[in-house]
């Protein structure tokens, strides 16, 4: 049997995003200095011209739970909205927003960003994700979802001497082979295409918001940097499966004395 976690352990609390409840018993009286996640993307239920629903390709791992389809854009834009404005009342004033999507998902993510105060883009992560290639000599790299990088006010002005901020970065699904490992959830993140963000904007010691923490991804990367984490998950079986995942970040990675 598996020991209960210390009182003070990292656990993901089993919440839904939209609601209050779950960002105060992760938070408590804490603001979080970055907010990185991954919500559900906005993928349209597939249909015919006539109307009907397309059959379901089952051995297709993005038609497999836990992704949620949504009918329109505009049901992603409220959904988005209604998550955001929970998630934007636990963040410090200076906090920026990093948030995972497709293309689909760009416009009505930035459309209620900019609605609730964070009108500036400051660009976008890619990752370009390795792909076989019958050319042994080439590799070809994809692109089908992108970080934005959203924030209250603009991209500072690098000085000369200033290192470059870090906006693309390539590798494959499971580089680290934690996916496997954590029940090969469709968002799955290696830890090699987290760090950048997790380095860039947050400090160790702060906290890192992640409302939809799926495997743990996200949380894991964060904890294993000196940060300290909250994070939501809707989904019991995968809430649960993230907390063990913290909870082995954190043995494996031990945070540094003062936070520092």
């Amino acid at each position: 049997m598996t020991p209960p976690l210390p009182s003070d352990a990292p656990r993901c609390i089993r919440a839904d995003s939209r609601e209050p409840s779950g960002y105060r018993e992760a938070l408590g009286e804490r603001r979080a200095s970055l907010l990185l996640t991954d919500p559900p993307y906005c993928l349209l239920t597939r249909r015919r011209k006539g109307g009907d629903l397309r059959d379901p390709r089952a051995h297709k791992k993005i038609d497999q739970n836990p992704i949620v389809r949504f009918e329109t854009v505009r049901d992603y834009r409220a959904f988005s909205e209604a998550w955001l404005t929970r998630a934007l009342a636990h963040l410090t004033p200076d906090a920026p927003l990093v948030i995972w999507t497709n293309l689909l998902g760009k416009e009505p993510i930035l459309t209620a960003a900019r609605a609730l105060g964070y009108p500036h883009l400051r660009g976008e992560f890619t990752w370009g994700k390795r792909t076989t290639d019958k050319n042994a000599n080439e590799q070809t790299l994809r692109v089908y979802e992108v970080a934005l990088v959203i924030a209250r006010t603009p991209e500072p002005v690098l000085a000369p001497g200033d290192l470059p901020t870090v906006w693309a970065v390539v590798g494959g699904y499971d580089d680290d082979g934690d996916a496997a490992r954590w029940g090969s959830h469709p968002h799955h993140k290696p830890f090699s295409v987290v760090e950048p963000l997790v380095r860039t904007y947050s400090r160790p010691g702060e906290t890192v918001l992640d409302p939809f923490a799926g495997s743990g991804s996200l949380p894991a990367a964060a904890l294993r940097l000196g940060r300290q984490t909250a994070c939501l998950e809707i989904e019991p079986e995968w809430a649960e499966r993230v907390t063990h995942r913290l909870r082995e970040t954190v043995a494996a990675y031990p945070p540094p004395p003062n936070g520092t």
